[in-house]
Order: structure tokens, then sequence, then C-alpha cells
């Protein structure tokens, strides 16, 4: 009943509640028309890539993903969940359908196959390019209809035009970046919309709908993880404000047991939901709320002090049982219990990805702008006038605070709730400042008042609605004042609102529009100079390598060389083996004689370096280097320390002064090999280093176990290919002799 009356009040006040009745056919075409606009706006907004450059993917996971999604369409989807990679991880490979979440493949692969059955011709390639921005129009839509269940349909539309351009956003979702993000924000607020609407009605209708938006959630990202916990987390903080409803009842015990068996036919998820520490808490809340509801069955049949006993007896019951449980599985070694903030500081292989960094205030406001100071006052609208669906917005975004700020790639996920928040509170002010004074046009009626007194223009009414015959001219000039007040709040509104658009416009096109594998420099006149070093590079490795060469390079790089060159990797960026990527840390780390050996036990043919010192690009294999050395000091303490590569003073220099054993060592003399001879120019003597704006150190840089193969334009990529012992057959030539053996004797076998 309390919810009831809470809701009546809120549709009484306006709709605040999200109650609204169905708008007249005026305001649907006026609301279609914002949201197509802003599915156009979003859209554009995100095709600078393409525009300035050309239909590329970027990055470096979206060639995993579009190389996946290249074989699902070719060889069909139980093909591709049985994909044994033999190009990757080499010479352990990797089984693609067990370690994907494969819902981006499938989406892009769905839209190439009903585009096709239309007899519409399109490349795959197009559809993963464009991916992003068409799903980007669908999360305005579902944030559209999440802030109207909220708050009202004026807050919605706004919310919708936040996210169809605010950078925090398209960061993920430009043309060309194929990853996972790009179709998850939409699940995610989908999702959570369809949550609300459970809350609110407590109908299976809208649950079920929940747990197919949540298990598409699950296909999609690992990031549904947020979902599996906020929900839980939701659901526990109404039962402690006793706002426990058959309709909460409903909605979470449908979604846990429906939402859990669905979630687990993803193969990479498997029984992750109930071996893992970050599904716990939803079975935890699970059980509460079943023994909550089980008191509340029986209270009124049992006495007042049989209540109370039963009711802390079955709490007590409940909480020791999960933990017991937790424990056990705990130690059968069932149940994994992740460290992310410990992973994140103190295991390099994580700690070295710049996104997995704490996030600075100038990131909050270069990814939000102006909804960096708007969105509390939203959560404190919705916080004055509370519902169970504006307590589920606030845990949202406490929650999504927290963890942008713990990590960046996390800003993601707070985007969205911030850009509901400030459009509540943009809404919130354009009513009070743009609508029509209600209360003092129709004030209430009141018995104690004349009609004739009523009807008087010339008076003003108190806050009980009586007239005040008596008004002093200081009032009256003050109510002049209102008029004014309201253009200049609503100016200053409007300003903020253009300010956010053109700083949106700005970012998307300087910052989040550049992709990683074409460069662009400017001279003096703005004329610009396209760096194509990487494809050209990758182009020359398809084309005058073998077939199954392998390419020892930095993790970094395993994607794109799969992906435009395909030739088999050792390490890519799913960084499942940290032995394996030590190993080639240590082999980088390693002067050229230890390096060889481990290069030989891997059978690498090529390795593939990235080396900015000719055109001044910082993201080159020297400043990834020391976590190269980290990463192996883990594995190989006795043999790589990291204090070896700094000099007496604890300094990291590639100049003269730099440590001996960082001068010899293979990561060094492969950036730097024929580079003391080049001059750049008159200021500057010859093998100056422009990335770190100082000479090298060691100029007579000479090989012998490797041989420089290719090196592109800018001297960006370098390619050297291992040499051969003398005097030993080649490896390959005694697997093929092996097989060939091996097929005989089965030849003969066969025929006894």
């Amino acid at each position: 009943m309390a919810e009831l009356r809470a809701a009546a009040d809120g549709r009484k006040k306006g709709g605040l509640s999200g109650g609204l009745a169905q708008p007249a056919g005026w305001q649907s075409l006026l609301s279609f028309t914002v949201l197509f606009l802003a599915w156009l706006a979003g859209f554009s907004s995100r095709l600078f890539a393409v525009i300035r450059f050309e239909s590329i993917i970027h990055e470096f996971d979206p060639w995993f993903n579009y190389r996946s999604t290249h074989y699902l369409t070719t060889n069909g989807f139980y093909e591709f969940l049985n994909w044994f990679d033999e190009r990757a991880w080499y010479p352990l490979g990797r089984i693609v359908g067990g370690t994907v979440y494969p819902g981006l493949m499938v989406t892009a692969g769905l839209i190439h196959y009903v585009l096709s059955v239309l007899h519409v011709t399109i490349h795959i390639r197009d559809v993963c390019v464009f991916l992003a921005p068409v799903f980007s129009g669908l999360t305005a839509i579902s944030t559209f209809l999440l802030t109207r269940e909220l708050w009202n349909q004026g807050a919605g539309l706004l919310a919708a035009c936040f996210i169809a351009i605010v950078p925090g956003y398209i960061s993920r979702s430009v043309a060309g970046s194929f990853d996972n993000e790009g179709i998850a924000i939409f699940a995610l607020q989908f999702t959570y919309f369809l949550w609300v609407k459970s809350i609110k009605t407590g109908s299976m209708f809208w649950t079920v709908g929940c747990c197919l938006s949540y298990f598409y959630m699950v296909s999609a990202w690992g990031g549904y993880v947020f979902i599996i916990n906020l929900i839980p987390l939701h659901v526990f903080v109404l039962l402690l404000m006793q706002r426990f409803s058959r309709r909460v009842y409903i909605a979470y015990s449908t979604f846990y047991i429906v939402g859990l068996v669905l979630s687990m036919q993803i193969p990479f998820v498997g029984f992750q939901p109930i071996r893992t520490s970050e599904h716990m808490a939803a079975a935890g809340v699970f059980a509460l709320l079943q023994a909550y509801a089980f008191l509340q069955y029986l209270r009124d049949r049992l006495t007042r002090q049989e209540r109370q006993a039963l009711f802390y007896l079955g709490v007590s019951s409940a909480a020791l049982l999960v933990f017991l449980t937790v424990i056990y599985l705990s130690c059968i070694g069932e149940c994994h219990w992740g460290a992310t903030g410990y992973a994140k500081i103190h295991i390099p292989i994580i700690a070295s990805v710049s996104e997995h960094q704490p996030t600075t205030w100038v990131s909050f406001f270069f990814d939000l702008h102006i909804l960096v100071c708007t969105f509390p006052a939203g959560l404190w609208f919705c916080i004055k006038n509370i519902n169970d669906e504006r307590v589920f917005v606030a845990l949202y975004a406490i929650s999504a605070v927290y963890f942008a700020g713990v990590m960046v790639r996390l800003m993601l996920t707070l985007t969205p709730v911030v850009c509901m928040l400030s459009a509540i509170a943009f809404s919130s002010v354009f009513e009070r400042y743009l609508g029509d004074d209600m209360k003092r046009e129709n004030p209430p009626t009141d018995d104690s008042s004349d009609d004739d007194d009523k009807r008087n223009s010339g008076n003003l009414y108190d806050k009980a609605g009586k007239v005040r015959k008596h008004v002093s001219e200081q009032e009256k000039a003050e109510e002049g004042l209102g008029p004014n007040i309201k253009s200049i709040v609503t100016m200053l509104m409007l300003m903020l609102l253009m300010m956010f658009a053109v700083h949106c416009t700005w970012v998307t096109s300087n910052a989040y529009s550049s992709p990683s594998v074409v460069l662009a420099s400017y001279n003096h006149d703005g004329s610009r100079n396209i760096l194509d070093d990487f494809r050209e590079a990758y182009y020359w490795l398809r084309q005058n390598t073998d077939e199954h060469a392998r390419v020892m390079s930095w993790w970094d790089y395993g994607y794109q060389i799969a992906g435009m060159a395909n030739r088999t990797t050792l390490v890519d960026n799913n960084t499942w083996n940290n032995s394996h990527i030590a190993l080639v840390g240590k082999a980088m780390s390693s002067n050229e004689s230890t390096a060889y050996e481990i290069m030989r036990s891997l059978d690498v043919d090529y390795v593939l370096i990235i080396f900015g010192g000719v055109i001044g690009y910082s993201g080159d294999d020297i400043n990834k280097f020391l976590w190269m050395v980290r990463i192996a000091e883990g594995e190989h303490p006795k043999d790589i320390r990291e204090s070896d590569y700094f000099t007496p003073q604890g300094e990291f220099r590639v100049d003269k002064a730099g440590s001996p054993t960082l001068l010899n060592c293979l990561m060094y003399k492969m950036s730097y090999y024929r580079f003391g001879e080049m001059q750049l120019d008159f200021r500057t003597p010859p093998g100056f280093d422009r990335t770190r704006n100082t000479e090298i150190g060691n100029k007579d840089i000479k090989f012998k176990h490797l041989e420089e193969a290719f090196t592109s334009e800018h001297w960006l990529v370098r390619i050297y290919k291992v040499r051969k012992l003398e005097n030993r057959e080649p490896l390959d030539h005694k697997i093929r002799v092996t097989s060939n053996m091996t097929k005989q004797r089965s030849k003969k076998l066969s025929k006894k």
C-alpha cells in the first residue's frame, strides 16, 4: 500500500514517478522525431574516422573480432564454436569458441545474413565497421525508455540526446571500433529498463524479457558481472528499507533462476555463475529473499514474540548457510575469488594496460564535460522523491562512480547513468523556469476565502492558496523580475548544452576518430601526411614470408598480425597465458645469444618490433620495454631483474649513461640497428631519438643470429629474420619427414 500511495502522489505531482498518461498524437510525433535525430546525430558523429581515412577496423582487439566474424560467416556457427585457431599462441593454439563472448560476432553475422537474404550485397567488413554506430541509436532509445520510467518523457528525450554524442560512450563505439562494448551498452541499458518495468509491475512478462536481455548481455561482454551484482544490491537495499513486496519477490526470483540458466549456456561462462565470487552476492540475496518472504507469510499466523524469534533465527540461519557454503566451495577449489584491485596493482600483465590505470579528474571532464557537474543534481532530485526504481538508479550511480574512479576502462559504465541523471536535472530546471506556474494561475480552493477575493487579479496568493489583499511595492517589483530571471536561467542552460555539444564534437573528431593502424601528421600549412607503416609491414609479411612462418612480437600486436598478415603469432591480446608472455619478454630483455636460444625453442622465424624514434611516436616498444622486463621477472626472477636496466641513480636512459644490460639487450639492438648512422636534421647529431629526446648510447650494433628483413618507410615497424643454425636440418623438414613416416606406418597397419 505504501508503494501505491507513493506512486499516486507522484502522479499527482506531474508524473515524477514515471506514471505518465499516454501522450497525445503530436507528443508521440515529437518524441519519435527527437529520437530519430538523436540516432542520426550519434551515427554521424561516429563517422569521422571513415570520412578522414577509410572503412577499416581500428585498434587491436577488433581485429580478432573481425577475423572471428569472418570465419563465422564463412564456415557457420557450429564450426565457429569448435574452431581451433592454430595461428594463435604457437605452439599451444587457441580454442576460440570456448574462449570468447560470441554475441558480437553472432550479431554481425546475423545482420550480414539478413542483408544477404534481402539481396543487399555488402562485405562483412563493412558490417563490422558500422555496427557500433548503428547500435548507438539503439542505446539512445533504451536510455530514453529507462529514463522515462524513472522520471518523465522530457528527461528521457534529453538523456537519449546526451548519450548519443557523449565522448565517454563514443570512445568505444566509433565506426571501425568493432569491440564488445559497442553492443554491450545497449544490452546493459535495455536490461536495466526491463528490470525497472519488472519491479514496477511485478509482471512475469517483463521479467522474462529482462532475462533474455541479460542473456544477450552475457553473450556480448564480461561486464555482465556489473548487472548480476547491481540488481541483487537493489533488492537487498529494498529489503533494508522495508520496501518488500510481491512485485520485488516475483521479479528477482524469476530473474535469478531464468537468468542463471540462460547465462550458463554461453560456453565461455559455463559454470562460473555458481562457482566464482562475482556471482555469490546474487545467490546470497536470492536465499535471503526466500527467507524474508517465508517470514512475511508466517507473520499473520504467529504472535509478536514468535515472529521476532523466528525472524532472527531465519536471518541468522540464512546468513550462516550462505557463509558456510562459500567457505566450503572455496576450500575445495570450486569458488574462485577474484582480486581485481590487487591484480591491477601487483600483477604486471594487468597493470601494463593503460586502460587499467586509475581515472584522473581531467578524464572525467574530457569524457563527460558539463554532465560531471549536473548529474549530482539529478541524483538529488531522485533521492528527494524516492521510490523503488529511483533507489535502483541511485545505487547505479554510486557504484558506477566508484568503479570509474578505480579504472579508466570502467568510465564506460558510468557514462549512461550520468546522462540519465543529468537529463533529469536539466528537465527539472526547464520545467521550473519554462513551465506555467499552475499554482499561481489556479490556486487551490479554500472554503474560508470568498470567490470574489480569489478572482482579484491584483493580489498575490500565499503558500496556502489564500488571497493576500495587501501587497507591498517591493513584493510587486520582485514579482515583476520573475520572467527576466526565467529568461536568464533558460539562456544559461541552453548555453551549457551548446558548449556540451561543441565539446563532444571536438573530442570525437580529434581524440577518438584516429585508427591505430593508420597515423596522420600535419604540416605547418595544415596539409596532412598519412603514415601507413603498420599496414605496409603487415602486407610485406603476407606477401614475402612462408604461409606457416611464425612471428614473435609483443602481445599488443598479435591480433593485428594474425588479422592483416595472416601469420602465426606466439602471443596476442588475449593474455591468458602469463608464462608464455613472460618467455617472450625474457627474449626481448636478454642479450642476443640467450634470446636466440629462446627463439629457437619456440621455432620463431621473424621478430617484429615497433620503433618510434624517427617520427617521435611515443607508443613504441622501447617505451613499453620496462613492462616486458617486469612480466619476465615475475616468471624468471633469477635471469631477469628490473634494477639491471636502470642506471645507478635509478634512471631509465638509452644514451651513453644507460645501463650496459639495457644497451646490449635484444630489444635495444633491434630498435636502434643502423639508427646511429641516420641524421634526421642539421640541429641534432646522428642517432638522435626524437621520442626520448636524446642521442642513443650504442651506435655500433651488429647481429650474429638475426638479420634485418624489412623496415617500413618511417622506420615505425621493423622486422628481423632469425637465421637457421648451420649444418642442421630445419625443424619444418623434420616435422614433414616424421609426419610422412607416420602416414606410411598407418597405411601398412590398415592393410594388415
